[in-house]
């Protein structure tokens, strides 16, 4: 089963490096990496060039205009010609050597499939400051803006076919209007895995202080607007009440 890995990157030549050594160090080799560069002006190409050959042909990019993140993946998952697609983005890094031979067993009987996912201080890559995990997840905390951990979501590409992209009117919150639209609207047929699937550095773009959550509570409203769905702003509030309970939890354990 053929895997598609989506890496978006606009001047990303301080991370990328570590994206693309952790695609290469896979114990699964039935996969392609397409990176969709927004015509970097940094050593972001300079890098894809240099890891390209240890790809042996797995290797696809383009680099271009596009509107924003959300515009790149939909590019990439439209050149992607795998039977699975998932993304990676430009800052972060897979946490182990098995991330996509664990997709491949896992997904056989499902559309998509999803696990776990942890930060780090960009300094530091090696010491977690939180952790995301998608186990408490359920189709009905979609209303409360709970989503899977995005980076660990590996879905059909026909999927992707069915029931379409990103919309690139959302944003900062593309990823959990689609994912609304994928789990909830449409039920598609989904399974966790209780697996550490990506390292994230703190800092990106749905992390970035108050003004971003501002923004991600009002693309979240729109999503459910837009798709039918019944929620509310006290709704959307229960999700930042438990976050701060994990986030306490996670301090007190460490």
């Amino acid at each position: 089963m053929k895997i598609s890995i989506i890496t978006a990157t606009y001047n990303s030549g301080a991370t990328l490096r570590d994206t693309m050594e952790s695609v290469l160090a896979q114990d699964y080799d039935d996969f392609e990496h397409i990176i969709v560069d927004g015509c970097s002006k940094d050593n972001t190409l300079e890098i894809v060039r240099e890891l390209e050959p240890r790809y042996n042909g797995r290797l696809r990019w383009i680099s271009e205009p596009d509107r924003g993140i959300y515009d790149a993946m939909n590019k990439g998952i439209l050149m992607a010609g795998g039977d699975v697609v998932g993304l990676l983005n430009s800052d972060d890094f897979y946490t182990s050597e098995d991330v996509l031979s664990t997709v491949n067993r896992e997904i056989r009987e499902f559309d998509a499939v999803y696990g776990d996912v942890h930060y780090v201080d960009p300094k530091d890559t090696a010491t977690p400051v939180r952790f995301y995990s998608s186990a408490p997840f359920r189709r009905w905390k979609m209303r409360l803006g709970f989503m899977p951990a995005h980076p660990s979501f590996y879905c059909r590409r026909t999927v992707y076919t069915r029931y379409g992209l990103f919309d690139r009117d959302f944003k900062v919150a593309a990823d959990f209007e689609q994912l609304l639209r994928l789990i909830y609207v449409n039920r598609i047929f989904t399974k966790y895995i209780p697996k550490d699937f990506v390292t994230m550095r703190t800092g990106g773009a749905s992390s970035s202080g108050f003004e971003s959550h501002k923004k991600i509570i009002r693309d979240h409203l729109r999503a459910y607007r837009k798709n039918g769905v019944s929620s509310n702003l006290f709704l959307e509030s229960l999700r930042y009440a438990y976050r701060i309970g994990e986030l306490i939890k996670f301090k007190l354990l460490r």
